[in-house]
């Protein structure tokens, strides 16, 4: 396993996170590659633009049918939303395993 100095997010996420609005990200296990007191450079998916530099905090493991509604208060989106997002992204099972990032 490698450990990441780098994350990528689509770039409708730029402003919540530049605001502080979103404070997490949910990342399937092979994304999951950061540790806690690490600083990455975050960019966007699609063009690979750099955005800021964040300080991850905290790394858990959830189960995509433990995410509850304080998460997706801190991804700045309703749960449904969050779910949607997360399924179209990754292809999630109900029971699948992800990790949370908390920057």
């Amino acid at each position: 396993m490698s450990i990441s100095s780098k994350i990528t997010f689509f770039e409708r996420f730029e402003s919540d996170i530049l605001s502080a609005k979103k404070t997490l990200t949910i990342r399937n296990e092979e994304e999951k590659h950061y540790l806690p007191d690490s600083r990455v450079d975050v960019f966007t998916f699609e063009d690979n633009r750099w955005i800021c530099r964040i300080k991850i905090t905290k790394v858990e493991p959830i189960l995509f049918e433990n995410l509850n509604h304080e998460h997706a208060k801190q991804e700045n989106m309703s749960l449904a939303d969050l779910k949607s997002i997360i399924q179209q992204i990754y292809r999630v099972l109900a029971n699948s395993m992800s990790s949370i990032t908390h920057y």
